[in-house]
This record gives structure tokens, C-alpha cells and sequence, in this order.
């Protein structure tokens, strides 16, 4: 939060929302009396010395007022922000807890406010409930009404799926508990930080509406008043008319930016990677020395998002230099978020610890932001899925690849091209001055996949996290990129993390293989074992459930019965009891992961 204020953005919205907050404080006993002085000698004067801004038609000096008008302005944007936020929250809220009809009819009298335009929702509120202030903050309250009913019921519906939601309606809580108790306590945050930016659109369309004579009346005065007072001179004498204008202008562009940079904030708060709380660690846990050799080294690392979702659960594993280390197991598993946390991609809410997470043997516990952000940018490379989703439609394949070499390597723009063309035909993409030129969408999937293995070298990438990079492939594309991921390893000597849940392409590719299942590591064994002598239950159905040309193909294909269990289901023992043959009483209680051999673990209490 405070390096978000400290941005040009966050101290300029700081410093004009503390003035405007100051003169709402200060203005009436200071220039109160100057205000409402009535001067018959100084009717209708333009700027001068003693009256900079002029006076208006009763002789009252037009800056004081200005300064006064404040703390009106301020208090009804408030009031009017706060209508809104409170009509909007609930309206938008009560989807998640009505029955499915009664939902449907909420939302589309939502859909249908947010499809009328504020200004004239807000004109007629204000016409509707009277001239004047009140009319006029019930209408802008109105108008902003619908903005919040939208944002609470998008919220809304990711937490209202939770399993804490569905159980209390199961127990019989009644609908306003479980709105009050359940669903706005998790969506609080983001809608709090929009009240800022709502506040000065509040601001501005009361003075909008005083400006248009449906606002404050006189005897009372705000600073859109003013404006409407002072615009029938406005070509004779600017001046009358600057006054409120710029504070109208300043008040909003002020909230509108401190908005933003307690957005920015709260968008940052997720844990990133090397920014992790040691105390979730047991101070008795011998961690040992660190590996020096290790690119990358993980131990206890968790991952927990609120609600009680825990999707990685102290998952600990080491990559040496050129090896390349499988990460298999179920969807759900963990193995992605595992990835996103070692790669400081976790999203918002959720929270990364780990007692030790080292890159290129450098603690990033300890890294300040920039520091991280540069090791991040030259050491590692992430193959994502879907390289859509990490190619802009909208770019070039050569300036995107370029911009890596610009911002980490400081390279000049002609220099950050021509390596991005050198990278492109390194990953055997034929014609690569043309490709450079070209969008993503002129490319096929397997190119774009390469596109992307080359954005990751165009720094000198130590790691490179592969996450099912061929899985949206056909088979002979899939080949290709695997062979081009090996040829990449054993060229640069970078250790390479594979997430997959195809374990046939893990025991073609890979040197080691780490299972998880359930958010933990289940075992860890050389590729050479992993057909005869893999010793985990869930291993060995893995691998089972694999056809072979010699499957019978007149039975149906094997599999794993029963399901894993999701983040917030996963109890204290053995989460694979239920699904495996071997269970005991003793699977109540969570087995270790534990040596089996040269170089295996396994954490099963019947194989340990």
C-alpha cells in the first residue's frame, strides 16, 4: 500500500484528496463570513486584487465561496456515493442467496439499469424526488446504484460456488446471514477501494446536476452552483466561472487517482514469489543446508487462498542444472499452481509460503521487488498451455519478443530485434524475419508454442517451467516441441520443471519424476523406475491406466475409481485412502515423504 501511494499517481491523489478534505474542515470558519458578506458597491466586479475570482450579483467575493462550497460539494458526494454502494452491494448480492428465479429477475433489472445512462437515470431521480440537494444525491445515488450491482454480483458469484456457502444453506442459515456472514465479508475489499474512484464520479455529477438548476438551490451553494451562477458571465469574465471549475476538476481527477493506486495496491497484495512468511513453517523442522548446486530448490511450499483452500500443501523439490524434472498427477493436483507460485504468479487472494524458495542459488526471500523482478525476467522462462494467452493478438511476434530484451536487458531496439529474430530461428521457425513481422493469429499452434520457447530465451533463462506446453497440440506438433525443449536443455544447461498429466510424455522426456496428488508430493523417482518400480499406490494406477498397443481394446480402459478431492475436502491423513486398495486404519493419519531407495521417496504408509 505505501509504495502505491508513493507513485507519481498515488501521492498526486493523496495530496488533492488531503486538500479538498482540509478545506471542507476549514473553509466555513475561516472564509465563511467573506462569503456570505453582501457588498452593494461591489456588484457583478471582474478579478482584482481584492476579490480575485470577482464577486457575483449580491457583491459576495466569488473565491471565498468557491473555498466554502466544499465542504457541501464533499458532503453530498459522499452521502450520494454511499446511497449507491449500499443499494448497488445488496441488489447485486442478492443473486447468490435468492432462489434461481427470483435471482434471474434481480439480475436482469441489473443488466437493464447498467444499460441506461447514469446521467439520465440520475435527472430523473432528481426530478422525480424534487429539486434540490436531496433530490439531487438520491439521484446520483441512483445513477451509481447499478456500477456497484454489477461489481458485487460479478464477486459475488465466485464466492457464492464455495463449499462454505452450499454448507450453510444445507445447515438452514437463513438468506440475510449467509449474504451478511458468508458472501460480502470476501468481496469487501475491492468493492472499498471503488468507492474512491465512485466518489469523485459522484463529485462530478452533483456539479453537473447543480449546474443544470436540479441541484442545490439558493440560498445553499456548491461549487456546481457557483458554476451555474457565474456561467452567464463566463465569456466577459472567465474568472467567475474558473473558480469552482477547477475545483470541480482537481476534487475529482484527485479521488479518480487515489482510486486507482489503492486498486493497483490491493492487485499486489498477493504474496509474490519470494515474499513468503517463514512462521507457516514449524521453527522444529530441520530444513538443512542449501543444495549450491541446485537451480532451483523448494521446501514447504503451500499455497492457501481464503475459505479454507489449501491447493498445494508443502511441496518440496529440487532441480539441478540440465536435468529435466516431470511434475505429474491429476488435474487438480496442484502441479499449475505450483508453477505460478515459483514463478510469482499466484493470483489474487492468494497467499505463498514456503520455508525456502532459491533461484540461481539467490534467496528471493529476501530480493527487493526490482532486484526479483530482474532475476525473474533473465533466469527464468515459463511455457505456458495456450500460447494465446501469452502472445497479445494485437502485437507483433518481433516486438513482443523484443520487449523482453529491452526492459531486462536494457538492449536498444534495433539490438532487441535482431536477437528476437536470432531466438525465433533457434526454435526452428522457418523464415524468421517474416515470422517477426507477422501477428499470432498468422501463426499455427506449434509455431506459436515455439514463439513462446523462444520468448523465454531471449534472456539467459537458468529455469525454464514448461507447463503442459503440448497439450492443446496434435501428436506430431507435440513430438516436435518435445524434442525442441530437450535440444534447449542440453544446449543451454538450464534445468527444465514439465508439468503434465500425460505420464507417457513425462517418461519419454524427463530425467526425474515428482507425483503430486491432492496438493502434495506423493513420490519422487528416477524416469527409469517409474514403469517397474514406482512404489505409490496412485503411481503405479497412473501408470496402469495407459494403453499399450497390447490393451485389449474390447475392454474399456482402465482408470482410478472415485475422484480427488478438491482444495478445501482434503483431510489430515492420506488424501488417496478412498481410491486406494491398500488403506489401512493407520491412513488416518498423513505419512511421510521418506527415502526408498537411490534417489526415491514415497510417502505410503504400506510401502515405506
Amino acid at each position: 500500500m505505501r509504495h502505491a501511494l508513493r507513485t507519481p499517481a498515488g501521492l498526486a491523489g493523496t495530496a488533492l484528496v488531503t486538500l479538498m478534505v482540509v478545506l471542507a474542515v476549514a473553509g466555513p470558519p475561516i472564509w465563511g463570513t467573506e462569503a456570505e458578506r453582501i457588498d452593494s458597491a461591489a456588484i457583478l466586479q471582474g478579478a482584482s486584487a481584492a476579490h480575485p475570482l470577482g464577486t457575483d450579483n449580491l457583491g459576495r467575493d466569488i473565491l471565498a465561496r468557491v473555498l466554502v462550497a466544499g465542504r457541501l460539494s464533499l458532503t453530498l458526494a459522499l452521502l450520494a456515493t454511499l446511497i449507491g454502494a449500499v443499494a448497488g452491494t445488496v441488489l447485486g448480492a442478492l443473486p447468490s442467496v435468492l432462489p434461481r428465479r427470483a435471482g434471474r429477475l434481480v439480475t436482469g433489472a441489473v443488466n437493464a439499469l447498467v444499460a441506461f445512462p447514469g446521467l439520465l437515470l440520475a435527472m430523473f431521480t432528481a426530478v422525480v424526488a424534487g429539486l434540490g440537494a436531496r433530490g439531487a444525491v438520491l439521484g446520483i445515488g441512483a445513477a451509481i446504484a447499478p456500477g456497484f450491482a454489477r461489481l458485487t454480483q460479478t464477486l459475488a458469484a465466485s464466492v457464492s460456488a464455495a463449499d462454505y456457502v452450499s454448507a450453510a444453506r444445507m445447515l438452514g442459515v437463513p438468506r440475510r446471514l449467509i449474504m451478511t456472514r458468508h458472501v460480502l465479508p470476501n468481496i469487501a475489499e475491492p468493492l472499498i477501494l471503488n468507492l474512491a474512484q465512485a466518489l469523485g464520479g459522484a463529485l462530478l455529477g452533483l456539479a453537473g446536476l447543480s449546474f443544470l438548476g436540479l441541484g442545490v438551490q439558493p440560498p445553499s451553494f456548491d461549487w456546481g452552483r457557483l458554476l451555474f451562477d457565474g456561467f452567464s458571465r463566463i465569456y466577459a469574465t472567465p474568472a467567475v466561472a474558473l473558480g469552482p471549475a477547477v475545483a470541480v476538476a482537481l476534487a475529482g481527477i484527485g479521488f479518480n487517482l487515489l482510486g486507482d493506486a489503492l486498486a493497483r495496491a490491493a492487485s499486489r497484495t498477493a504474496a509474490p514469489m519470494g515474499k513468503t512468511d517463514r512462521r507457516a513453517v514449524p521453527a522444529s523442522r530441520e530444513l538443512g543446508e542449501p543444495d549450491p548446486e541446485a537451480v532451483l530448490e523448494v521446501r514447504d511450499l503451500t499455497v492457501a487462498f481464503p475459505g479454507g483452500a489449501t491447493p498445494v500443501r508443502g511441496v518440496s523439490l529440487t532441480v539441478a542444472p540440465g536435468e529435466i524434472v516431470g511434475l505429474v498427477g491429476e488435474s487438480g493436483s496442484g502441479k499449475s499452481l505450483t508453477a505460478s507460485a515459483i514463478g510469482g504468479l499466484v493470483p489474487y487472494p492468494g497467499e505463498v509460503t514456503a520455508a525456502r524458495l532459491r533461484l540461481c542459488g539467490t534467496d528471493l526471500d529476501g530480493l527487493p521487488e526490482q532486484e526479483r523482478r530482474k532475476l525473474l525476467g533473465t533466469s527464468l522462462a515459463m511455457v505456458f498451455q495456450d500460447p494465446m494467452a501469452s502472445l497479445n493478438p494485437a502485437l507483433r511476434i518481433g516486438g513482443q519478443l523484443a520487449e523482453v530484451a529491452t526492459v531486462h536487458r536494457g538492449a536498444s531496439r534495433a539490438e532487441a530485434r535482431t536477437r528476437a529474430v536470432d531466438r525465433l530461428g533457434h526454435v526452428h521457425i522457418p523464415e524468421p524475419e517474416r515470422r517477426a513481422g507477422q501477428h499470432p493469429h498468422e501463426l499455427s499452434g506449434g509455431m506459436r508454442q515455439r514463439v513462446v520457447i523462444a520468448m523465454g530465451l531471449m534472456g539467459t533463462p537458468r529455469l525454464i517451467i514448461a507447463d503442459e506446453p503440448t497439450t492443446a497440440l496434435d501428436v506430431t506438433v507435440q513430438r516436435q516441441i518435445l524434442r525442441l525443449l530437450r535440444e534447449v536443455t542440453d544446449e543451454t544447461g538450464a534445468a527444465t520443471l514439465f508439468i503434465s498429466h500425460d505420464i507417457a510424455v513425462v517418461g519419454e522426456l524427463c530425467h526425474r519424476v515428482v507425483v503430486m496428488y491432492a496438493g502434495r508430493v506423493v513420490e519422487e523417482l528416477p524416469v527409469g523406475k517409474l514403469a517397474t518400480g514406482a512404489a505409490h499406490p496412485y503411481t503405479r494406477a497412473l501408470i496402469a491406466s495407459l494403453p499399450d498397443m497390447d490393451t485389449d481394446r474390447s475392454l474399456p480402459l482402465a482408470g482410478i475409481a472415485g475422484h480427488q478431492p478438491s482444495p478445501a475436502e482434503v483431510g489430515a491423513g492420506c488424501a488417496f485412502a478412498d481410491r486406494c486398495a491398500l488403506a489401512t486404519g493407520r491412513c488416518a493419519e498423513l505419512p511421510p515423504l521418506v527415502p526408498h531407495g537411490t534417489g526415491h521417496r514415497v510417502a505410503c504408509w504400506e510401502t515405506s
